[in-house]
């Protein structure tokens, strides 16, 4: 009895059918975790290409306060030049439990203040600290739901984790973009405009940059 041999137009239309399985199970799982991302940077590409006719107040808030005694020798005055160093573990825990600052930077030290920078998404503040008597002053300013987002579509004092989804997004978007690249080749030959479109897509942007960007 003659061993029987897989029919190759079977083989061939069984390698197709998985593969298109992969494609189109990426493309809708990358469209997925891409979907709201998309929503935030396509309405914030809008805001930031119209940032100077969106008029926003800024907001300043002050507060202070004043470090305890027993933290005054971790930053006392000294001789030593203009630097940059972290605060203190004792007097970072302090700040965060009194004025609800938390940071990643090194503080700025002078001979007789400590500033330390509070940049965040949508507006910006500061720490000043006097080395001598221990005032504490604190300022916070903010500029709104439409800056914040803004900032957080240029990824601007945002932090590792937001850089990180911002990354991960990137890659989510590319997937989308590549399966859904190879779908349009896969569907172009029951659909022959697949292509002019795609042309299209292309020629648009390169005419602006070229002929109206200078």
């Amino acid at each position: 009895m003659s061993p029987t041999h897989p029919d190759p137009a079977k083989v061939k239309r069984s390698r197709r059918a998985f593969w298109m399985k992969q494609l189109h199970q990426w493309h809708w799982m990358s469209s997925a975790i891409c979907l709201i991302g998309l929503l935030l940077f396509t309405i914030t590409g809008i805001t930031l290409n119209h940032a100077g006719d969106i008029e926003s107040s800024p907001v300043v808030a002050e507060r202070s306060a004043v470090l305890p005694p027993a933290l005054l020798p971790t930053i006392a005055p000294d001789d030593a030049g203009d630097v940059k160093k972290p605060l203190p573990a004792p007097v970072t825990a302090w700040l965060r439990s009194t004025l609800n600052v938390t940071h990643e930077a090194d503080a700025d030290w002078s001979a007789d203040e400590v500033y330390l920078a509070l940049p965040r998404p949508g507006g910006d503040g500061w720490v000043s600290i006097d080395r001598e008597s221990g005032d504490v002053t604190m300022e916070t300013t903010s500029r709104g739901w439409i800056s914040y987002l803004n900032d957080l579509h240029k990824g601007r004092n945002t932090g590792t984790a937001w850089r990180w989804f911002i990354d991960i997004f990137a890659a989510a978007c590319l997937i989308f973009a590549l399966t859904g690249l190879v779908l349009l080749q896969v569907h172009s030959v029951r659909r022959p405009s697949t292509w002019p479109i795609v042309g299209f897509g292309l020629l648009i942007p390169a005419v602006i940059a070229i002929i109206f960007i200078h």
